[in-house]
């Protein structure tokens, strides 16, 4: 019967032990493998731990955030020269209408700025790319709006110079996608923070392009912390 009580005894301490080394030990554990935001700037690991992320994450070098689509009007106009040397002709006057599709990215493999000041993480995102805008051929329509003197000829300069157009118009859209590609960016950053690190979501994210300064002095530190 003795036997059986000190059995009892010992077995339940053994136990009882097990039970309070479990949590210790997975304490313990997650104190060796607790990834600080803190201790990956120090380090300085910050955008290549980022840039290992979205590239594997993504299958692509490119953040793609936003898909533009418009109806374009592009007109042109051309002065012909005088009749019979003396007789001045009018202006010629040719439009362009065809839906066109812009497509805008942030490039991961270049050149990203993180600054963390208090408890806030400052991005500097690489400018705003974009795709070749892909015009609708099949919905592209040209009319002669004035004139009738050479209308061929400025027709066909019209047609050779839409890339030219589009790209430029491209260019000039920018602004308005700029506040997508901003919440989008801080998203995206987020959400590697948050997979990354065990105290990823503790840090918010503001996100500027290199034609913005970043507010309240954090633009004072100039090399990237990588």
């Amino acid at each position: 019967m003795w036997m059986v009580i000190v059995f009892i005894f010992v077995a339940g301490g053994v136990c009882a032990f097990r039970a309070c080394r479990g949590p210790v030990d997975l304490m313990q554990q997650a104190g060796q493998t607790l990834a600080k935001v803190a201790a990956a700037f120090n380090r300085g690991t910050i955008t290549t731990s980022f840039v290992s992320y979205a590239t594997t994450i993504s299958n692509t070098t490119y953040l793609q955030f936003a898909t533009l689509k418009q109806m374009e009007v592009f007109t042109r106009t051309e002065e012909p020269s005088t009749a019979f040397g003396y007789i001045p002709l009018p202006d010629v006057v040719v439009e362009a209408r065809a839906p066109v599709e812009y497509t805008y990215y942030l490039d991961f493999k270049a050149k990203w700025q993180f600054v963390l000041r208090e408890n806030v993480i400052y991005v500097m995102a690489p400018p705003i790319r974009y795709n070749k805008p892909a015009v609708d051929a099949s919905k592209l329509n040209y009319e002669v709006k004035k004139g009738y003197v050479k209308s061929s000829e400025a027709l066909d300069n019209l047609k050779q110079s839409i890339t030219g157009l589009v790209v430029l118009r491209a260019k000039e859209n920018i602004p308005l996608v700029r506040e997508t590609g901003r919440k989008q960016t801080a998203d995206f950053v987020e959400k590697w923070l948050s997979k990354s690190f065990a105290d990823g979501k503790q840090y918010p994210v503001k996100v500027y392009f290199p034609d913005e300064p970043m507010p309240d002095g954090s633009n004072e530190i100039k090399q990237p912390l990588n």
